[in-house]
């Protein structure tokens, strides 16, 4: 909908809005001369690094990157699209956006529809206070639920009458209630779809109703029911306890994906505030991307029995695609048995942090699947491994990800380094004649370009580009070198690890080098790389000896041997002595 809106109104807005104040009225900014400066809020940082410049319009960060103007700040800070994030501007600025009639239409339509799903929520929280809430209240007690948590949730109850919130609706409010499934006109007359439940009302991301979940507390085949999806509710793109989740933290640095409703709340009240259920199902793709534009951190939180494996596995395939370098997943598999809720609450808080810290990432948790049931000392199994490993591999896009689980996979289905001969030796007949001698596995060579070695030797030892640039430029076959060594030099990198950081935050960087090592499917040894780069450094003696001997000649060529100086005399004479020695 962002296209909807003028341009030139964009633009009006953000000369109108006062970048300092907009960011200061959220962080703590710090005057720095004519711009300010702050811990920046999208990563954790000891030092300032977060700077905000009011005369240019917009920040910058040079920890992590993050850049943009008062829109852009908006949107990461808060959580919102772009539209919402201009409705927030214009709202400080005292203005009206000033969309066209079909979306001024359609977000008359969507308001009318939150109006009437937060009128239900207004509905059912006053029911659980009521004396027909007894039983809600009671079983909210049960699960351990106290009344902060609760009022925190917006928890709820729905009557058991079929049209009890039909019935207390407006007539203005009866249809939009109708048309998000609240209340079902499906048989010609209207019915509550949520009669005798606990409600959990779902929030976007500025807080408004777009659908409920209810737990009965009857004896219902269906324990949970969801709102139907609408206009107001696309199930795929909303995330249970975001909105709660921003009210907690400053900065959401990762997010714990559970299963449930009451998983979430009941580790909220345990202090674990980013923990959050997607709506629709947590493995698939639209549920995946809608949580990694939250956060490039998720923590996948599965029941350790076969279905939740099964759970985990879909969202393991499913996040191939989607795994930049800088995106970090990882998986923590409870015991066979619990959940979130129940362990929480049986371990403390403490102790289930440091399962979500010590959470397997999604390359060992890869591997560990896909090597279930092998025995890697077979070569059969190796071989059953790589073709396990390999298709999944093919779906994530290049990146310095990729290739290193590539390369952990040709490592598990290496053959081994040692080679046990079978049959009778030298104890004849003796079926068990005790373990055979190893024979060491001849270490096959690598043979790379010299443009690949250098550029491998300057990730091995980034510190050296700074002398190898001049040396690459002045020779066509290591131009990939030449401008690996200059961008090395010119970012000040001087550890592989600072290399990794960079192309992480960098798409442009990691575009420029993405193929700067495709089709090498055996590395080299740290060392081999480095003597190729040291030999460009400083040619061998013997090649310098023949430069030396080449220029002697031609001066004794051209002037007369007695002119030469009684050192450069000695040095030719050595020489030649020594060349004819070697091929006479």
């Amino acid at each position: 909908m962002s296209g909807l809106i003028p341009q030139q109104f964009i633009e009006n807005l953000l000369d109108r809005t006062d970048l300092a104040e907009l960011i200061g009225s959220r962080i703590t900014l710090k005057k720095a001369g004519a711009n300010y400066k702050a811990r920046c809020p999208f990563h954790d940082e000891k030092t300032p690094s977060f700077n905000v410049r009011p005369d240019k319009g917009f920040y910058h960060c040079f920890g992590c990157g993050a850049h943009g103007d008062a829109i852009s700040f908006v949107r990461e800070f808060e959580g919102l699209d772009f539209t919402a994030a201009v409705e927030e501007l214009a709202r400080r600025a005292g203005l009206e956006v000033p969309y066209d009639k079909v979306a001024s239409q359609q977000i008359r339509q969507s308001r009318t529809l939150t109006d009437a799903l937060d009128y239900a929520r207004e509905f059912y929280r006053n029911r659980l206070a009521s004396t027909e809430g007894q039983l809600a209240r009671e079983y909210l007690a049960a699960r351990g639920l106290d009344d902060a948590i609760i009022e925190l949730y917006q928890l709820g109850f729905a009557p058991g009458a079929g049209t009890a919130l039909y019935n207390a609706a407006s007539e203005e409010l009866r249809k939009p209630l109708i048309e998000t499934g609240t209340v079902s006109d499906r048989y010609g007359r209207p019915r509550d779809l949520f009669r005798n439940r606990v409600m959990f009302p779902i929030r976007n991301t500025r807080g408004r109703t777009v659908a409920f979940g209810g737990r009965t507390l009857g004896d219902d085949k269906a324990k949970y029911i969801n709102s139907p999806e609408s206009d107001a509710f696309h199930k795929s793109r909303e995330i249970y306890g975001l909105f709660e989740a921003r009210q907690a933290l400053r900065h959401i640095d990762k997010l714990l994906v559970v299963e449930g409703y009451m998983d979430v709340i009941a580790l909220a009240q345990f202090g674990i505030h980013y923990a959050v259920a997607a709506m629709g199902t947590a493995t698939n793709q639209d549920s995946l991307a809608a949580l990694l534009k939250q956060t490039r951190h998720l923590v996948f939180c599965f029941d350790g029995d076969t279905a939740g494996h099964r759970a985990a596995d879909r969202a393991m395939e499913n996040a191939l695609e989607l795994l930049e370098d800088g995106i970090h997943l990882q998986f923590l598999m409870l015991p066979e048995g619990e959940d979130p809720d129940t362990l929480i609450r049986k371990e403390g808080a403490e102790a289930f942090e440091k399962r979500i810290q010590e959470a397997r990432p999604l390359s060992r948790y890869l591997f560990d699947r896909m090597q279930e049931g092998l025995d890697l000392s077979l070569p059969e199994n190796q071989g059953e491994l790589r073709s396990r490993v390999e298709p999944l591999l093919s779906r994530m896009p290049r990146g310095s990800l990729r290739d290193a689980m590539w390369h952990e996979m040709l490592r598990l289905c290496r053959p081994p380094r040692t080679w046990q001969p079978g049959g009778a030796g030298r104890n004849g007949g003796n079926r068990n004649p005790g373990p055979a001698p190893s024979t060491p596995q001849e270490r096959v060579p690598v043979r790379l370009s010299k443009n690949h070695m250098v550029c491998l030797a300057m990730l091995e030892a980034p510190e050296m580009a700074v002398e190898l640039k001049d040396l690459c430029r002045q020779d066509r076959q290591l131009d990939k070198a030449a401008g690996f060594a200059e961008w090395l030099d010119q970012q000040g990198l001087r550890t592989r690890r600072q290399v990794y950081q960079t192309l992480a935050r960098s798409p442009a960087d990691q575009a420029r080098f993405r193929s700067l090592f495709d089709g090498i499917e055996h590395l080299p040894g740290r060392e081999e790389a480095l003597d190729s780069a040291r030999a460009l450094l400083a040619p061998n003696d013997e090649a310098r000896q023949k430069q030396r001997l080449k220029a002697l000649a031609e001066k004794a060529r051209d002037l007369n041997f007695a002119d030469l100086g009684p050192e450069e005399r000695q040095q030719l004479k050595a020489s030649l002595s020594a060349h004819q020695g070697k091929h006479g």
